[in-house]
C-alpha cells in the first residue's frame, strides 16, 4: 500500500527582505496526523516560513504544497483547507465569542445545516461554552487563544499552522490548548507549530531546528538531542546563581548554565568536569546536591548548539564590572509593601486584599493565570491606578498620596515592546533619558553604562524595528533603568523570547538585583519562576501562596508526583488518567506527570497499563513537584474548594 502524500511539503524555500535572507533554502515535510515543530532563536525565520505556507507571501525561490495545493499558483485551495493562527490576536474584540465564531463560519462558507452542532462541539471541546456571550476583548489571554483556535477549526481544515500560539498563556491554559491539538491528530489534521517553549517542542513528533533562516537539524526530539556531543551533569542548590559563578571560574572549557534551582555542566570529559565541580563545591562551602549525569533536554541542546557555534546573539557585558552605586530608597524598610490592597471595578473585585513585602535587592515573582489580577496589581504599585481599599508603599512612597513620586523612582517594562520603532537604539535612550531629566555628561555616562550592560553598543545606530525580540528586550530594559530606579517592574519581560536570549536577559536581572535593585517580575514560564528569590501566586484576585520556590514545591501539594518517561505520551495519557489512585495526568515535556496519593501503589498500575499495550515506560519514578505542577495544583484546589462552598450554599436553600 502506498504512503499518503505529505500534508505540507516545502522544497528549497528562500525569502529575502533587502539584503537580509530570512529563510534560506528550507525543505521539510509534515504528514497528516502529525505535530511538527519549528524551533529556533528570534529572527530564525519561523514566522516567515509559516506565512509562505499560508499563502500570505510568496517565496523568492523554491516551492511548497499545502493540502495538495501549490502555495503560489493555487493559493485559494490552500486557504480553503488551511487554518492559520498568527501571533497577534486576529478576532473582533467588540463581538462576543458566539458572534466571532458565526462570522468565521460565514467567511469559510460553513453550511447552516449542522452548524449549531459543530459550534457546540467546538465550544465543549475547548471548554468555552460558559463564555459564549462574553465579548472577545474581555477574555483572558488563554481564552483568546482558544477562541482563535475554535474559529480556525470551524471549517475542519486539513492543515493547521500555529505561530507561537501559547505565548503569554498560563500553564493551565497551555495544557488545555495541547489537549485540543492532540484530539485534532485523531482527525488526521497536520499541525505545524512554532514555539519558544522547549517543553512544548518535546511533544512534537518531529522538529526542525532553525537559525538565521537555515536548517540546522531535523528529526524526532530524541534525534535532535543527539546533536549534543558533550556529556551533561547537574547540581541542585538554593544558591544556584552563586554556584554557577563558582563553577564557571573553576571549570575551564565547560558550559555552565542555570536551569531554575539546578546548574547544568556540559563538557567533553564529563567525569573529569564532575570531579572538578565537586572539589570546587566542597572548597566553596556551598550546599549543593550532586544529581549525577543527566540525559540532555531540548533546552540543553538549544543552548549548547546555538550558544557554542556563534550563530546566535553574543551575551551582554556583566553589570557587576561596570555597576553604579546602589539606588537609594526614600526610606528604610521594604522596597515594596502592600497591605490589604484591593481594587474593584463596579461590582467586580479584580484584586482582593493582597498583602506582601519585598526586600532591597530581591527578585520577587508574581504568578497567576490569565485574568488573575496581576496587571491590575502592578498598575496600582506603579502609581497608575488608585486602590479601592488597602495601603502600600513603593520605594518609600505611598501608592495613594504620592503616585507621581513613585513614577519617578521606578523602572517599568511592559510585556509589549513600547519603545519607538522608527528611532534608533541611541535615539530611544536619548528620549527616555530626557523624560527622566538626564542630560549632558550625566546622560552620556548612563548611556555608556547601558550599552555595556546590554551589549547594544554595536547596534546603537540601528532602528529599533529591525532588532530581533531578544535585542528589543535588552533595549527596553536599558531605557527602564537609565535613571537608576531602586525598584524595577517587569511584566512578562521574556514572553516569546527564545531560551538562549531568555537566559541572557535573566543574567541582566541577576546583576541588577546584585547591585541592590528590587526586581518585581511577572512570568508564565514556570522554569523562570524558579529563578526568583520568592514567589506570590494570585488567583481570582486573591493571593493563594507565598514563599521561596523550594518552599512552594515541597510544602504546598497534598498529593505526590510520578514522572513517566515514554514514547508518544499523548497515546497513553487517557489510559493512565483512568487508573485507580490517579487524580490527574498531564503532559510534561516528553513524558507524563501523574498526581497520586500513593506512589507505590500507582507504579504497579502504570507498568501493567503499558504491558497491556505491549510496551514499557523508560522509567516511572517519584519526583519533587515542578513549579508547573504546584501552579496547576493550587488553581485546581481553589476551584474544588469554591465548588464545595457553592454546593453547600445550594443545599442550604429552602
Amino acid at each position: 500500500m502506498s504512503m499518503r502524500p505529505p500534508a505540507i511539503e516545502a522544497r528549497g524555500l528562500r525569502k529575502r527582505f533587502g539584503t537580509l535572507t530570512a529563510v534560506d533554502g528550507l525543505s521539510f515535510e509534515v504528514r497528516p496526523g502529525e505535530v511538527f515543530g519549528l524551533v529556533g532563536p528570534d529572527g530564525a525565520g519561523k514566522t516567515t516560513t509559516l506565512r509562505m505556507l499560508a499563502g500570505i507571501m510568496d517565496p523568492d525561490e523554491g516551492a511548497a504544497t499545502v493540502a495538495g495545493f501549490d502555495t503560489q499558483t493555487q493559493a485559494d485551495g490552500v486557504k480553503r483547507h488551511t487554518a492559520y493562527m498568527s501571533q497577534r490576536f486576529g478576532l473582533y474584540p467588540d463581538l462576543t465569542v458566539a458572534e466571532n465564531i458565526a462570522f468565521y463560519a460565514d467567511m469559510y462558507g460553513v453550511p447552516k445545516r449542522g452548524r449549531p452542532e459543530r459550534v457546540n462541539d467546538l465550544l465543549d471541546f475547548s471548554y468555552m461554552r460558559p463564555f459564549r456571550e462574553r465579548l472577545a476583548g474581555d477574555l483572558s489571554g488563554g481564552m483568546k487563544q482558544k477562541l482563535q483556535l475554535v474559529c480556525a477549526l470551524i471549517h475542519t481544515p486539513k492543515v493547521l499552522l500555529l505561530d507561537e500560539p501559547t505565548n503569554g498563556v498560563d500553564p493551565v491554559s497551555r495544557r488545555d490548548f495541547w489537549r485540543i491539538l492532540y484530539q485534532l491528530l485523531k482527525q488526521d489534521v497536520a499541525i505545524l507549530v512554532s514555539t519558544a517553549y522547549l517543553d512544548e517542542a518535546e511533544r512534537c513528533g518531529r522538529l526542525a531546528l532553525l537559525d538565521r533562516g537555515g536548517l540546522l537539524a531535523q528529526g524526532a526530539p530524541r534525534e535532535i538531542k543527539n546533536l549534543m556531543r558533550r556529556g551533561l551533569t547537574a547540581f541542585r542548590s538554593t544558591r544556584a546563581r552563586e554556584l554557577a559563578r563558582i563553577l564557571r571560574t573553576h571549570l575551564s572549557g565547560a558550559g555552565v548554565d542555570v536551569f531554575g534551582a539546578q546548574v547544568h555542566v556540559a563538557a567533553d570529559d564529563i567525569a573529569g568536569a564532575r570531579r572538578d565541580a565537586l572539589a570546587a563545591i566542597a572548597s566553596s562551602g556551598l550546599d549543593a546536591e550532586d544529581l549525577g549525569e543527566q540525559t540532555p533536554s531540548l533546552e540543553d541542546v538549544f543552548v549548547a548548539v546555538l550558544g557554542a557555534d556563534g550563530t546566535s546573539e553574543a551575551p551582554p557585558g556583566q553589570i557587576s564590572e561596570i555597576s553604579s552605586p546602589t539606588p537609594p530608597l526614600a526610606a528604610d524598610g521594604p522596597a515594596v509593601r502592600v497591605e490589604g490592597l484591593t481594587r474593584r471595578f463596579g461590582k467586580f473585585t479584580t484584586v482582593d486584599r493582597v498583602s506582601f513585602e519585598t526586600a532591597r535587592g530581591e527578585i520577587f515573582g508574581f504568578l497567576g493565570p490569565n485574568g488573575a489580577g496581576k496587571s491590575t496589581t502592578i498598575r496600582m504599585l506603579c502609581g497608575l491606578l488608585a486602590p479601592t481599599e488597602g495601603s502600600g508603599t513603593v520605594a518609600g512612597f505611598d501608592v495613594r498620596t504620592q503616585p507621581e513620586a513613585i513614577k519617578k523612582n521606578i523602572g517599568y517594562m511592559s510585556q509589549r515592546f513600547s519603545l519607538y520603532e522608527d528611532l534608533t537604539v541611541e535615539e530611544n535612550m536619548n528620549f527616555y533619558g530626557g523624560i527622566y531629566g538626564l542630560a549632558g555628561r550625566r546622560l552620556a555616562a548612563r548611556k555608556d553604562w547601558a550599552f555595556n550592560m546590554t551589549g547594544l553598543r554595536e547596534r546603537r545606530q540601528s532602528l529599533a524595528r529591525v532588532l530581533s525580540g531578544g535585542w528589543k528586550q535588552r533595549l527596553a530594559m536599558a531605557c527602564a533603568v537609565l535613571h537608576e530606579p531602586p525598584v524595577l517592574f517587569l511584566d512578562e519581560p521574556t514572553s516569546g523570547v527564545d531560551p538562549l536570549n531568555r537566559r541572557r536577559f535573566w543574567d541582566l536581572i541577576y546583576d541588577m538585583a546584585g547591585n541592590g535593585v528590587t526586581v518585581f517580575v511577572t512570568t508564565h514560564y514556570m522554569e523562570e519562576a524558579e529563578y526568583c528569590d520568592r514567589l506570590a501566586m494570585i488567583y481570582r484576585g486573591r493571593m493563594i501562596a507565598l514563599g521561596t520556590p523550594l518552599e512552594l514545591k515541597t510544602g504546598v501539594m497534598r498529593e505526590r508526583i510520578l514522572d513517566v518517561a515514554c514514547d508518544a505520551p499523548q497515546d497513553m495519557i487517557e489510559t493512565l488518567a483512568a487508573l485507580p489512585g490517579v487524580r490527574e495526568a498531564a503532559l510534561f515535556g516528553a513524558g507524563i506527570h501523574l498526581v497520586v496519593a500513593d506512589p507505590e501503589a500507582a507504579v504497579g498500575g502504570v507498568h501493567r497499563a503499558f504491558a497491556e499495550r505491549g510496551s514499557a515506560p523508560a522509567h516511572v519514578r517519584e519526583i519533587t513537584p515542578s513549579m508547573e505542577d504546584v501552579f496547576v495544583s493550587l488553581i485546581e484546589q481553589e476551584d474544588r474548594e469554591e465548588a464545595a462552598v457553592a454546593a453547600n450554599a445550594e443545599g442550604r436553600r429552602p
